[in-house]
């Protein structure tokens, strides 16, 4: 069952920053903002959700596709649909862009074609991946940018909010406008992570590494159990994956058990046999996560290079055999 809407305290113990005392220029109103949000995929429906929880005004949204309209009934059952020109031109304080990254640039430039944007309004996206510099046909009509990057992945409904309690947000922001988003994060239950321009596709490829190839990773090890005959491969892992996460996040490479961070060559050589024969698919990103992992493992003195060799000799020699 999903969790239901829950309000949220308008905001923080500690000192109130107001809207127009956190941004220059802007006009004078209370510390709650007038909001639009761009895009209702998981991202935007929740954050929105979660904004309004917070006591900010939510006042138009933008999403025509099914899966948008079935979570705005969900999150945000008040809040009018409307056109993207319309969304912005209603959020007077701040403007939420939640649209794929590769779409943001496109979204952004439109709108400032189009005179959608006022000076001192915030234009603020989600993207990981970008920081301001995609925001420039914004900043050209006099408003003010901002890169707020939940660090955290979503399944578009109710359930979201409950897990946005204490969850990083990567944020890039010109100086004046740190006061404010950290309000925005703090209000969103989150921490805030100042991540520089230059560094965003660092941060982002670090998350993307860690969360949608873990999924992949996963899902191959439920695979191949199969394979070998196990009928809830979910319950042979669950409990070994948690204790391994647990254990990675807060020991760091001395978390490494397991074949090549013992150097057993003949193991590791038996396994590359069997998936070769079962599963050749798999082989690749098996040979590039064990060279990896024999790579650690030596830098943190978990593997011996004398103890290495027949191991890195067994990866060479089936990273020859896969490329021929």
């Amino acid at each position: 069952m999903s969790a239901p809407l829950r309000p949220r305290p308008a905001g923080p113990t500690g000192p109130v920053v107001s809207w127009d005392s956190a941004v220059p220029g802007a006009r004078a109103t209370s510390r709650l903002l007038t909001v639009g949000v761009v895009g209702a995929g998981r991202v935007g429906a929740v954050l929105g959700a979660a904004l309004a929880a917070a006591g900010h005004r939510v006042v138009a949204v933008s999403g025509s596709s099914g899966a948008s309209r079935a979570r705005l009934a969900l999150l945000l059952p008040e809040v009018p649909r409307r056109p993207v020109t319309a969304v912005a031109h209603a959020a007077a304080d701040l403007l939420l862009i939640a649209v794929p990254d590769d779409k943001l640039a496109g979204v952004v430039t439109d709108l400032a074609e189009r005179d959608a944007l006022h000076p001192g309004q915030i234009v603020a996206h989600t993207s990981g991946a970008h920081g301001l510099t995609v925001l420039g046909p914004a900043v050209a009509a006099g408003a003010r940018p901002l890169a707020l990057h939940p660090a955290m992945t979503f399944t578009g409904t109710p359930d979201d909010l409950a897990r946005l309690d204490g969850i990083s947000y990567g944020v890039t922001a010109p100086a004046e406008l740190r006061p404010l988003a950290a309000r925005l994060v703090a209000d969103l239950g989150g921490v805030p992570e100042w991540v520089a321009e230059a560094d965003r596709p660092l941060y982002h490829a670090a998350l993307a590494h860690g969360a949608n190839h873990l999924v992949t990773l996963v899902n191959e090890a439920t695979d191949r159990l199969r394979d070998a005959g196990v009928s809830r491969p979910e319950k042979v892992l669950a409990p070994l994956l948690r204790t391994a996460l647990e254990n990675a996040l807060r020991l760091g490479d001395d978390a490494l058990t397991g074949p090549v961070s013992r150097g057993d060559a003949g193991t590791v050589q038996r396994h590359l046999a069997r998936l070769t024969a079962t599963a050749p698919e798999s082989v690749p990103a098996y040979l590039a996560l064990a060279r990896r992992t024999a790579d650690r493992a030596i830098a943190a003195g978990r593997l011996r290079p004398v103890d290495a060799q027949s191991l890195l000799g067994v990866l060479a020699d089936s990273g020859r055999e896969v490329a021929a």
